[in-house]
């Protein structure tokens, strides 16, 4: 089981009520949220090996130099040269996240993030690794491209909490969006994303991305179809397509999530029991993190 971390962090904070605080009077909404996530995550799904997968790097330098725009509405400050620009976080929030690393790394959950690359890119190339089945937890759809029925790997999308997942196969892919895995990045390269800064084609949404997929295969074949005066094209869909071939030479790399991220060595494995109990009843009596906690450690295989 992979974790987006940050995509269910995220939902852990604007899903729990801020009044839920430390003693100090700290909110720990995000904090607390988190750890019932992963504790149901466990009880539900019964994962061998769990990885919580961080963004060591939200906007990599590699894929802004390719899309400037890239998520760039959501840069707070520009760093320079070398080191991440600081993302657009609530003030309440930012101050969790140091405290959900501390909790994950006393409990002995694997945490994983590489310099330069997404959460995204360590969860597609973690899955592409992996000897058997996936389930990858996230609220990013981006990561629909990672499902592969031949190998098991899914995606489990939060519909309400992690109460509700979606499990994200194939078949699902097919029914919704008229693609499989490795077509979702090719539509999402054409109609683009604007939370992401990604601007598509104009004038190919959704629904005319997933029939140009559906009549020509690839993002290739649609390319190949601009170039055949013979191809069932329209002359608006031939023009719009045409005018975006700068985008579309360069949009796939920024899409597609890298899948041969230099990882650090790791224990995948989920712990039998705390590794540092002292650290976690120490956060635990710091933070305020009670019931949450208890409950995550109560799953915990013994």
């Amino acid at each position: 089981m992979l974790l987006d971390t940050a995509s269910l962090y995220f939902r852990a904070y604007f899903g729990v009520p801020d009044s839920v605080r430390a003693p100090d009077g700290t909110p720990v909404n995000a904090v607390r949220g988190l750890l019932d996530f992963i504790a149901r995550l466990v009880q539900d799904h019964h994962p061998d090996d769990l990885v919580a997968c961080m963004d060591a790097d939200w906007r990599p330098a590699w894929r802004v130099e390719l899309i400037p725009s890239y998520k760039a509405h959501r840069v707070a400050v520009e760093t320079g040269p070398g080191a991440p620009d600081e993302e657009d976080v609530p003030d309440t929030l930012s101050p969790q996240v140091p405290v959900i690393e501390a909790v994950l790394d006393a409990l002995g959950v694997a945490r994983v993030g590489v310099a330069g690359y997404e959460a995204d890119d360590v969860i597609g190339t973690l899955a592409g690794r992996a000897p058997g089945p996936v389930d990858i937890v996230t609220g990013d759809r981006d990561l629909f491209q990672l499902v592969d029925d031949a190998r098991g790997v899914r995606v489990l999308y939060p519909v309400k909490g992690v109460g509700t997942l979606q499990a994200v196969d194939e078949e699902w892919l097919r029914g919704k969006y008229g693609v499989d895995g490795p077509g979702y990045a090719d539509l999402a390269t054409l109609r683009g994303d604007p939370s992401d800064g990604l601007p598509g084609v104009p004038g190919v949404g959704e629904k005319t991305a997933a029939k140009l997929l559906e009549a020509f295969g690839d993002l290739a074949g649609i390319m190949a179809a601009v170039d055949d005066p013979a191809s069932r094209l329209t002359p608006a869909q031939r023009r719009r397509l045409d005018e975006a071939r700068a985008y579309l030479a360069v949009a796939p790399k920024v899409v597609r999530v890298a899948d041969d991220v230099p990882l650090p060595p790791f224990d995948p494995a989920l712990p039998a029991g705390p590794k540092d109990p002292e650290a976690v009843r120490t956060l635990a009596g710091t933070w305020g993190l009670g019931g949450s906690l208890e409950r995550l450690l109560a799953v915990l295989p013994r």
